[in-house]
């Protein structure tokens, strides 16, 4: 068990080893349109990992996610942005004292981002767990909205509609896929953990669970705070990838298209969420050119805005309809599986070359 153990730490350590290898050159080679599109994949993982502790894992169908996102994004890239910058973005109303001449390094910018969504998410989880199914849903949408016209009309903090400009673009592959990475890791080891267990119950039946004494406020309130805390720093990532946010960046659609990618990944499955979050970005931008004007021989086809959103609806709802479980179920991803998959089919291999020798001879 213990050689077990070991060879799966070493076998985990070369692939980060090599995904990071692999992060410095395209990080050296990639032209800036492939590099955003790597730095999005990694974005929409935090977000869907998250979403999946939420609802994969404890049950407790959240539509928040866009409000703590604005949250974190706001946050960092008001910290992140040059005085010089704020004057320029606050002509119609001076931006408050208290941030007109800070400027902090881009990582305890994001933390703070991923402290305040994670307060934020306490404080409205608190009460708002004690709802149910659609009730949730329903009040965790509201609170999404609340975000986005409070910020819509908080002028002096975040300059209102006009939203911020000039955001620095600290955001790298580096950034990016580390966060996803630790946010993989604290979530699996999460779930793997008496609390993933506990919540898992919870899950399942919460009656049960909670004859069983399992607290289940500590536990959802636990488990929506976590969740708040990473969707705050994807939120900062974002804001520093794209260099310019308003609350119209914040709408539902970002939260649908969380939804959305979990569903197709497999709920409580983290492996099939950021296999599904990186399908779906890079899918999103093969379909891109169906949204320009093109030719088809003789045929002029005008742009068709929001076709891509159409298509990927349609084969969300073929997922639904047709696969419930998504790409992995409630599988993950394991050293053991895999090594044990490669080993049976070597095993098939040779079965069929000595069928062959003795059909030959």
């Amino acid at each position: 068990m213990k050689k077990i153990i070991t060879r799966n730490r070493i076998l985990t350590l070369a692939a980060l080893i090599l995904l990071g290898g692999l992060l410095a050159l395209a990080e050296g080679n990639l032209d800036p349109y492939k590099l955003r599109v790597l730095n999005l994949c990694a974005i929409f993982t935090i977000f869907a990992v998250t979403f999946n502790l939420i609802y994969g894992f404890t049950g407790q169908f959240s539509l928040g996610h866009a409000g703590f996102a604005a949250i974190g994004a706001y946050a960092a890239a008001l910290l992140t942005m040059t005085p010089e910058q704020k004057v320029a973005n606050f002509f119609l109303q001076p931006i408050v004292p208290l941030l007109a001449d800070i400027q902090w390094p881009f990582l305890p910018a994001m933390l703070l981002g991923g402290i305040l969504a994670a307060i934020v998410g306490f404080l409205v989880g608190f009460p708002a767990l004690r709802l149910r199914s659609d009730y949730l849903a329903i009040a965790t949408l509201g609170f999404g909205e609340i975000v986005r016209v409070l910020f819509v009309n908080w002028q002096s903090i975040t300059n209102g509609s006009l939203g911020l400009k000039g955001i620095p673009e600290h955001t790298n592959l580096y950034w990016s896929w580390g966060a996803a990475a630790a946010t993989v890791f604290i979530v699996k080891r999460l779930v793997d953990s008496s609390y993933g267990r506990a919540l898992k119950a919870v899950r399942d039946d919460d009656i049960v669970a909670e004859a069983l004494g399992i607290s289940l406020a500590y536990h959802k309130v636990l488990s929506f705070t976590v969740s708040s805390f990473f969707v705050g720093i994807a939120g900062a990532l974002l804001a520093n990838l794209i260099s310019t946010i308003d609350p119209k960046v914040f709408l539902f659609f970002l939260t649908y298209q969380v939804v959305g990618i979990t569903v197709m990944g497999g709920m409580s499955s983290i492996t099939g969420s950021v296999i599904a979050a990186c399908l779906y970005t890079v899918f999103l931008e093969l379909l891109r050119p169906l949204e320009m004007s093109f030719s088809l021989g003789p045929i002029h086809v005008p742009p068709l805005p929001g076709m891509r959103m159409v298509i990927f609806s349609a084969l969300l709802l073929a997922v639904i309809l047709f696969y419930r479980q998504g790409l992995m179920g409630r599988r993950e991803f394991s050293w053991d599986g895999l090594i044990g998959k490669l080993n049976g089919l070597r095993l098939r291999l040779g079965r069929r070359e000595s069928s062959s020798d003795e059909v030959s001879s």
